[in-house]
């Protein structure tokens, strides 16, 4: 079994290394990937990312959002944490069959000291009841790629603020992730491996995968990308994770309501985004105004639904005069933040 490791720490190129690497016909299978991020939320395939995530604390905090082929829920990742793929030949494994598609995995978690890790429920990896690794899978062109996360020492603070949406009320169409107990690895491996970086963990679950005892001989099995890979990763990352219409524009019409009371009334908005965009917007509350709301509302149609849109869509607006007395800035946060 061959394996690569990313060069990067960008989610976005990783996950179009994964999916040229998937395309690539020239490379034997089975093949085995492994990546490490900068903080990053992974939405799946068929969510509604505004849903999912804390647009607001993503945005302040430089958290990367993309979102990925296959399906399954939200997921944040940062540098404590291990992402692996294996690329196996369709015909050799059953689609959703997660247990055996991670058993090598497992395995090796074993020999590392953590011996009570099992796979539960439909994708997941957990010990003592706990989830430290989450796993999707997507099938194409007779090959299916199964990923997951390993969460060795992630930041779980992080988790709750970057994938705890705080509107009002949103109703949607999109798949909504199921939140669980979650735990890092770390206290749970041997104590020669109490203190290993990222990396390392990484080099040691290579090396019990392929159940060689000289560390120096995984790197025979190792893939490198080559500069025609790299063009071609480039060219997938740009039209795919990091482009605005797969992140944001994939999702499903819905719905959202922000409500908030100021001193010179309560304003309350009913937002219907369409692939990311505002279809239909509609104000309610009483408070007072020179202008009709609906003036506004007009303006804002066809607007993409995020701040730095929405600014600019109203920088020549006078909103005193639609909500007298309520600050402008505060009309704003309530309607993208």
């Amino acid at each position: 079994m061959q394996y690569v490791v990313m060069p990067t720490a960008d989610i976005r190129r990783n996950l179009a290394t994964e999916q040229y690497l998937m395309n690539n016909d020239q490379l034997e299978l089975p093949l085995m990937l492994f990546y490490i991020e900068k903080p990053c939320v992974i939405v799946g395939r068929n969510q509604n990312t505004i849903e999912e995530i804390n647009q607001k604390y993503c945005r302040e905090n430089d958290v990367t959002v993309t979102r990925r082929l296959s399906g399954g829920g939200a997921m944040y990742q940062d540098l404590g944490n291990l992402c692996f793929s294996f690329i196996v030949d369709a015909g050799s494994r059953e689609f959703g069959d997660f247990k055996t598609m991670v058993a090598p995995i497992v395995d090796a978690l074993h020999k590392m000291g953590v011996t009570g890790a099992e796979v539960t429920g439909r994708n997941d990896i957990v010990v003592d009841g706990k989830k430290f690794s989450g796993n999707a899978m997507y099938t194409r062109g007779g090959k299916t790629f199964s990923h997951g996360t390993l969460m060795l020492d992630v930041d779980t603070d992080e988790v709750t603020k970057t994938l705890n949406v705080p509107l009002d009320k949103i109703k949607s169409k999109g798949i909504k992730s199921v939140r669980s107990r979650v735990t890092n690895l770390r206290p749970y491996l041997s104590a020669k491996y109490k203190n290993i970086t990222t990396e390392e963990f990484r080099d040691l679950l290579i090396q019990n995968v392929l159940e060689i005892a000289n560390p120096q001989e995984i790197k025979q099995f190792e893939y490198k990308l080559t500069e025609e890979d790299e063009k071609q990763i480039t060219q997938l990352e740009d039209k795919i994770y990091a482009n605005w219409d797969w992140v944001y524009g994939q999702s499903p019409e819905f719905t959202v309501k922000k409500r908030q009371h100021f001193t010179n009334g309560t304003v309350d908005a009913r937002i219907l985004v369409e692939k990311g965009k505002i279809k239909n917007i509609t104000f309610f509350g009483d408070f007072f105004g020179t202008h009709i709301v609906t003036e506004l509302s007009e303006k804002l149609l066809g607007c993409l639904f995020e701040k730095d849109k929405i600014e600019e869509a109203l920088k020549d607006v006078d909103l005193n005069q639609y909500f007298q007395g309520i600050p402008r800035q505060d009309i704003i946060d309530l309607l993208a933040d």
